[in-house]
């Protein structure tokens, strides 16, 4: 299975769920205001948000407007307008030699993923000859270190962690100081996401910031927000919550494979406007990709076999 085939393969119950209304809607019919409007409906049930899907429709409005077109038109054409929505998010990753650690805070709620995501990603950098560790400073869920011990086997990544309970901040200190010591080229921090009590979340996350900063003036260099596709609009509120908290620069979107809601991306995109660098599309490591606008936009809509 080719790239393309598996971003179509991880997005098959969004893209179930759209082609299925498209061929309902578009059955003998013209693309006039009646079936614009019932698009529109389709579009915004299907998680893109009504910014996206209305920027969509004023698109169709102006190229075809009253005019017969076929399913694979209409497929074609709403790929290419979600395609010019992701662009403009869409970043590859890469580690600069000329910072050394590259520190990486991972945020996100609870069983968003994150953990998981950084097993994968750092099995990938060490299969690009990257030394990698991981600071695990969500001490209060002990379940989170477990995952991580497993992984640290699995991916070569050296794991740094404390007693259940132990202040976050200071542990990111120990750690950065044991990264710089063993010359790591990234350090992923795993932290907390208990957004119900986000005063708390917040003050810690600033704090261990603030100590991060002491070790590496220039830390963190990447701030990344996990969400799981499966909370769709959800994910909205997440993502401007997390901004408000500390400065995300980056976002990966996990479990696609098990929603019909990948559709949240291009709302994200189109209302935050933040780096899309990583979707998860299955549960093998070989299944966190980097985020591509147009294999994901053909994907959404059943065109990726049709794509290459």
């Amino acid at each position: 299975m080719n790239f393309l085939q598996k971003i179509g393969f991880g997005l098959k119950k969004t893209s179930d769920k759209i082609s299925t209304g498209i061929s309902d809607i578009f059955a003998k019919k013209k693309l006039d205001s009646q079936t614009l409007e019932e698009l529109e409906e389709l579009l915004i049930s299907s998680d893109l948000g009504v910014q996206a899907s209305s920027r969509i429709i004023n698109e169709f409005s102006a190229q075809r407007i009253d005019r017969e077109i076929s399913d694979r038109q209409i497929r074609q054409l709403l790929a290419d307008q979600i395609e010019k929505i992701l662009q403009p998010c869409e970043r590859k990753f890469s580690v600069t030699t000329a910072v050394k650690p590259f520190v990486i805070l991972m945020i996100g709620v609870n069983g968003a993923g994150k953990t998981t995501t950084i097993g994968k990603l750092a099995a990938q950098f060490a299969q690009q000859k990257l030394q990698v560790s991981c600071i695990a400073a969500d001490t209060f869920r002990a379940a989170a270190v477990d995952q991580l011990e497993v992984w640290a086997k699995r991916s070569h990544m050296r794991l740094f962690s404390g007693p259940d309970g132990c202040d976050s901040a200071g542990l990111c200190y120990d750690g950065l100081n044991s990264a710089l010591k063993n010359h790591d080229d990234i350090v992923f921090i795993d932290t907390a996401g208990r957004l119900q009590n986000k005063s708390g979340l917040m003050e810690e996350l600033k704090k261990m910031v603030r100590v991060i900063k002491k070790i590496i003036p220039d830390a963190p260099h990447a701030v990344w927000l996990t969400i799981d596709a499966a909370t769709g609009q959800n994910a909205l509120a997440q993502i401007e919550t997390f901004k408000q908290m500390i400065g995300v620069n980056g976002l990966i979107v996990t479990k696609l494979d098990g929603s019909a809601k990948g559709g949240v991306l291009v709302a994200a995109a189109q209302e935050h406007q933040l780096p899309i660098y990583y979707i998860g599309v299955g549960e093998k490591i070989e299944d966190l990709k980097e985020f591509n606008a147009a294999a994901y936009a053909h994907g959404l809509v059943d065109l990726s076999e049709k794509a290459e």
